[in-house]
């Protein structure tokens, strides 16, 4: 009876490992496949389509008028929005951590606003505000300042899109400092820039870089925001999405992904980069 149990349980316990074995292999192989099909077949699609002969798309899309310009536009506008959205990012998510004010959880709210609203409503929003029909937009250019229709009004668009990426990066990290680091040196006579450099800034840094990254990425693709508030001028204010756009529209899909094709490989770069900061800030963890 004793033996004829303990055989029972092993057996229970072998079924039920195996059982839970394959339950993890499904769900691994269910999000590969997902992943797969939503993912990876459309940008592989997207680079047989762009490079099927060669470079010779590549070169043709970046023939058109104002491609070249548009491309370096992009790059530049990304880089800018990166940087702002970096040392603001920080300055926002260190206010949420470390002080308890009135409309604190109202100002997180509104942090995560631009992830809820639709992006084609924030450019007419910023058209609305800054553009020539409105009392700040004609104020502003009678201060020589084009916002709507220029490329600072390009800038201002990716600056609100991808204010969440620092701060919900940067935010996680401080909350898990312990601010007697911070008081004890503020005991000590340290001043406060001081001791955000030497105490707080180094801990936060990986997860900076990461969401500057990510904000560097994420406004390679920003088409919505940017084709409203841009007024896609050719060689001025045409960005590499809405090039893409309207080489698609022109009948010219080849060209499209070969263009196409250049920003995802440097925004998959940078993804892929940005991983390796989250894994070093975890100590190497999978």
């Amino acid at each position: 009876m004793v033996s004829a149990a303990r055989a029972t349980g092993r057996r229970w316990s072998l079924s039920s490992r195996a059982a839970a074995r394959l339950r993890h292999r499904s769900l691994r192989a269910a999000a590969v496949v997902y992943l797969g099909l939503m993912i990876a077949l459309p940008a592989a699609v997207v680079i047989d389509e762009g490079f099927a002969r060669g470079l010779s798309d590549l070169r043709d899309g970046l023939a058109y008028p104002g491609a070249a310009e548009a491309v370096w536009l992009t790059l530049a506008t990304s880089t800018a929005a990166a940087v702002v959205n970096a040392v603001f990012g920080t300055i926002i998510a260190y206010v949420l951590v470390r002080f308890r004010f009135p409309g604190r959880r109202l100002l997180g709210a509104l942090v995560d606003l631009p992830l809820a609203i639709p992006t084609l409503v924030t450019g007419v929003m910023l058209v609305a505000l800054y553009g020539p029909a409105s009392p700040i937009g004609r104020a502003l250019e009678g201060a020589g300042i084009e916002v709507a229709f220029a490329r600072l009004g390009i800038l201002l668009a990716l600056l609100v899109v991808t204010l969440p990426f620092v701060v919900r990066a940067v935010q996680p990290v401080l909350l898990e400092l312990d601010p007697a680091e911070e008081e004890a040196a503020e005991t000590l006579g340290a001043s406060g820039w001081t001791t955000f450099r030497r105490i707080v800034l180094p801990a936060i840094r990986p997860a900076i870089a990461a969401g500057a990254l990510l904000v560097f990425a994420r406004s390679l693709g920003e088409f919505g925001s940017v084709v409203i508030v841009s007024g896609n001028i050719t060689g001025r204010t045409l960005t590499a999405p809405v090039l893409i756009f309207q080489l698609a529209s022109q009948f010219k899909p080849e060209q499209a992904a070969a263009v196409a094709s250049v920003l995802f490989a440097i925004s998959f770069g940078t993804v892929l980069i940005t991983t390796r900061l989250a894994r070093g800030r975890r100590g190497g963890q999978p």
